[in-house]
């Protein structure tokens, strides 16, 4: 919802910054692995307690995850393969940052309490992959109640008041799976109004195969007749 929103604002203001990190010789990749290594960094951080640790980490992860994009474009190197390694990442990132959640409630609450951030994980990879199918198959499946700007702004919620972290899970896993079922409703409606295409018939093929012949055949007499009158 907020990456619809807000991301063409965002990244319009940005223009200047990408091209001035441009020119001091960083690259769109460097800024996307580097998201990648601030978001390991988070993870290990949470996993160890260091909630505060992790909190701070967390919102520095999204500055080379907003400037990638940027600095891609002042380069003019922006396309498909830096869009798929920016997704890559952000899956990436995901799964370190929630493993580290599910690690850190292992050692505070035992139990079945770390396999909540794992569904989460779980339902957020379903509506990346919703996207990903829908966008291969010429639809459209943006959009939800829980995008990937949502998770992280809630994680950092719970991660900022740790008496809110396990609602806050809780929360998120119900909302993403509301945006799964909206991604699922959504390209199943512009799936259905395709109109499908029926393959011909056996019968139909040996018709049109007559005709052809008998065509090449009358084509053939006339050709052979105008010979013979020459």
């Amino acid at each position: 919802m907020l990456d619809g929103r807000w991301r063409t604002n965002i990244e319009k203001g940005l223009k200047p910054v990408g091209a001035k990190l441009l020119r001091l010789g960083f690259s769109a990749d460097r800024l996307t692995a580097l998201g990648v290594v601030m978001s390991a960094c988070a993870a290990v951080a949470i996993a160890m307690g260091f909630l505060p640790l992790g909190l701070l980490l967390l919102v520095l992860t999204g500055l080379p995850d907003a400037l990638d994009g940027a600095v891609a474009k002042a380069a003019g190197t922006a396309g498909p393969r830096g869009a798929f390694f920016d997704s890559v990442a952000d899956r990436v990132s995901d799964t370190m940052l929630l493993g580290g959640v599910a690690w850190y409630l292992a050692d505070t609450h035992g139990g079945l309490m770390p396999l909540l951030p794992m569904a989460v994980l779980g339902a957020s990879l379903i509506i990346s992959y919703e996207r990903a199918k829908a966008e291969a198959l010429g639809f459209n499946a943006k959009g939800g109640v829980m995008e990937r700007a949502e998770r992280v702004i809630l994680l950092g919620l719970g991660l900022l008041f740790p008496v809110l972290l396990i609602p806050v899970l809780w929360i998120m896993l119900v909302l993403t799976i509301v945006t799964a079922v909206q991604r699922f409703v959504k390209v199943w409606r512009q799936a259905s109004q395709e109109r499908p295409v029926v393959a011909p018939t056996r019968r139909a093929s040996r018709r049109r195969a007559a005709r052809a012949t008998r065509a090449g055949s009358s084509q053939w007499r006339q050709n052979l007749q105008a010979r013979r009158r020459r």
